[in-house]
């Protein structure tokens, strides 16, 4: 018998900056001042979990924002390590 599989579904993509700030020990405060918003800004985007409506030139420059503020040892700031795609309710493993 030919089994035909589908790709899994992806159920939802989490969005990961609380963990990525809370792990490079920045502040809502200094990630604001690096990207010239309020903090308030900053407590909103950081509170999501799950991807918010954000377009990629936003998304790279807090990318670029993370690595400024980031001590050498975390490495550059990959999009990978900002969201996570969840397949049926479950983590996808990274490859």
């Amino acid at each position: 018998m030919n089994a035909v599989l589908s790709p899994p579904k992806v159920s939802r993509v989490r969005w990961k900056l609380r963990e990525v700030m809370a792990r490079r020990k920045i502040t809502n405060k200094a990630l604001a001042d690096e990207l010239k918003v309020h903090p308030t800004s900053i407590s909103r985007l950081k509170t999501q979990d799950m991807l918010p409506e954000i377009g990629g030139e936003v998304l790279g420059q807090l990318i670029d924002a993370i690595d400024n503020l980031s001590a050498e040892k975390y490495g550059y700031c990959t999009l990978s390590e900002l969201i996570e795609l969840v397949l049926g309710g479950q983590q996808c493993e990274p490859t």
